[in-house]
């Protein structure tokens, strides 16, 4: 898959006199999830055409075709909210973490739509770290606020690595996926993850 860079002469800031039309946004984004959903190479060339819009109009919202790919694979998906920790963490956590088999289709993220995001960010690593620092980092933050306030109230352990704890937890729901091909609605997967998370939580807790 090509990512190009904006051209050097496609001006990316905006000057007086040319405000940023947004409605323009939803439609160049689209235009990508279109090409994605169809499986077919995202470049330039194709955005523009299927959104209608200019190079310009591209370039003056998104500084690389990369940036713009990582904006559209996370439509459908929003950072959790904060998580409560003045009741029953562990359930708390378990529900946040492992939450609700259906919970992709419930918000439009559909797992063909899922499974053609790892194939885009395994594909190329500008992506992959492109929507990670712009996007999926930030999801993990109000789980690892609730371990740390774990750790705070001692039920946790002092030393216990947050952002470890939640690749652990994370990475086995991956590999339900991604490694062992199944869907999250799965007994037998919803049960292993539920294990899953029993061991994590041992070596949690103090």
């Amino acid at each position: 898959m090509t990512l190009a860079a904006a051209p050097a002469g496609v001006a990316i800031r905006r000057g007086p006199g040319r405000p940023r039309d947004t409605d323009l946004d939803p439609q160049i984004i689209q235009a990508v999830l279109d090409l994605i959903d169809d499986e077919q190479e995202v470049t330039v060339s194709r955005v523009v055409e299927r959104a209608g819009v200019s190079r310009a109009a591209l370039y003056r919202r998104w500084p690389s075709l990369t940036t713009l790919i990582a904006a559209a694979l996370d439509v459908g998906r929003t950072v959790p909210p904060e998580i409560r920790v003045d009741g029953d963490l562990r359930e708390t956590l378990f529900s946040s973490l492992i939450g609700s088999p259906a919970s992709l289709e419930a918000t439009g993220y559909s797992e063909a739509r899922f499974r053609q995001r790892i194939r885009l960010v395994m594909a190329d690593r500008d992506l992959q770290r492109a929507y990670w620092e712009s996007h999926v980092s930030r999801r993990r933050e109000p789980v690892e606020r609730a371990l740390r306030a774990g750790i705070a109230q001692g039920l946790l352990r002092a030393d216990l690595d947050v952002a470890a704890a939640f690749d652990v937890i994370a990475g086995a729901a991956y590999y339900q996926s991604i490694v062992r091909g199944e869907t999250p609605t799965n007994p037998a997967t919803i049960a292993r993850m539920t294990a899953t998370f029993d061991i994590a939580w041992r070596g949690m807790v103090r």
